[in-house]
């Protein structure tokens, strides 16, 4: 029996999770203090729930993920127009850091992946199948090279890859906050602050109190003000998928929300000296608390749509494999990055973010970092680092090597 969801009640369930996940985190303390995204608990709860449903009555999902999808361009959009190259010039050297960081735990996810494999003496492109592609690839990735993996003679690649991909979606979410939150309460880095809202979201200007106060006045001019936001947002997305359709002439994959990002970002910079002027014609609060709203409907959608039963599938030998790549993430954030990026709250973040789409995907990243900083305070560079690298690089450096290990095999 399959159930299908029109994108209006896919979007009430996602709707559902996120609240379901804000009492999760006002009644169970442990939530909150390990940092976990309202969505991410709230969602399970939900997937866990449509799991017991398939496994008593055989019942079938399908989601139709129109909606979450607008919701995660527009919270990339959001993410561009804070991407102020002003900010950024000073966090060159973490972005740097970062994209050595990454390539390293692509390369050490793929080793480890086949390595295990072959110790267990099975092929290892199923090692490859729970490696680099869907760890730090994720599901996008895993539907590109599992037909690859298909041809070379892994039989059922499909279904491996994208099973080893909810997996990490999962475990991403569940070890960024918690270790993120650990790391600066170990070396006192910042000091919690108390906020009446359990959604965590990207502050940005709103991390000051006054602005707290200030934006939660209902008047015209706050309407007015995010009448502005809105329709600057999707004029900017209708701008970022012409520049998409432009790029995809150049043969290389980018993610979908890449062209508005990268719109976005080019607006707010060629905005700058009108802003220097006092001329604030781009509603920046206001486009940061709409990304917000958007991360929290992407995220919970996602997480609640996710079809758990692809799990069960899993032999042993994988499962011992998606194990062991939540444990090297675990080991890489906290005892490689975190030191090489500087021991700071900027590490920490940056750390949380690693862990995100080193096992998931970039949304889990900012997800990750946005419920550390609600708890403490917002930082500006990990949440510039993070889209760029999310969107630019990881990609390109996964592909490199996992072409590289493929040809070796």
């Amino acid at each position: 029996m399959t159930v299908s969801l029109d994108m209006y009640m896919t979007a009430g369930t996602g709707i559902l999770a996120l609240f379901l996940g804000v009492f999760f985190t006002r009644a169970i303390p442990l939530l909150k203090r390990f940092c976990i995204p309202a969505p991410v608990s709230g969602g399970l709860a939900v997937s866990l729930l449509t799991l017991a449903l398939h496994g008593l009555f055989g019942m079938d999902f399908h989601f139709d993920g129109t909606i979450k999808d607008i919701a995660m361009m527009l919270f990339f959009t959001s993410v561009g127009f804070q991407s102020d190259l002003r900010v950024l010039k000073e966090g060159g050297r973490p972005l740097l850091v970062m994209i050595l960081l990454v390539a390293v735990l692509i390369a050490l996810q793929n080793g480890l992946a086949v390595g295990i494999a072959k110790t267990m003496g099975l092929d290892p492109l199923l090692g490859m199948a729970a490696g680099s592609i869907p760890m730090s690839g994720g599901h996008g990735t895993a539907g590109g090279f599992s037909p690859v993996l298909e041809q070379m003679g892994l039989h059922g690649a499909a279904s491996i890859t994208m099973a080893a991909a909810t997996f990490g979606l999962v475990a991403g979410s569940l070890i960024g906050g918690p270790l993120g939150e650990f790391l600066i309460r170990r070396r006192h880095l910042a000091t919690a602050t108390e906020h009446g809202d359990a959604i965590t979201g990207i502050e940005g200007s709103e991390a000051a109190e006054e602005k707290r106060r200030e934006h939660a006045n209902s008047d015209e001019k706050v309407y007015r003000r995010s009448l502005q936001a809105a329709c600057q947002m999707l004029l900017t997305m209708a701008l970022g998928m012409g520049l998409s359709r432009l790029l995809s002439l150049t043969g290389i994959t980018f993610p979908t929300y890449f062209g508005a990002l990268i719109m976005a970002a080019i607006i707010r910079n060629l905005s700058a000296p009108a802003e220097k002027k006092g001329k604030n014609w781009l509603a920046l609060d206001r486009i940061v608390s709409i990304g917000n709203i958007c991360l929290s409907v992407f995220l919970g959608t996602a997480m609640a749509t996710l079809k758990l039963w692809e799990l069960s599938g899993l032999v042993l030998p994988l499962v011992v494999i998606l194990l062991a790549q939540a444990l090297l993430i675990f080991l890489f954030a906290g005892f490689v990055a975190f030191p090489a990026l500087g021991k700071d709250y900027d590490a920490a973040v940056l750390v949380s973010g690693l862990c995100g789409f080193g096992l998931g995907a970039t949304p889990n990243a900012m997800a990750n970092m946005s419920a550390v900083c609600y708890k403490y305070h917002y930082a500006v560079k990990p949440f510039l680092i993070v889209p760029i690298i999310g969107a630019m690089f990881v990609d390109i450096i996964n592909t490199g090597v996992i072409t590289l290990f493929l040809n070796l095999l």
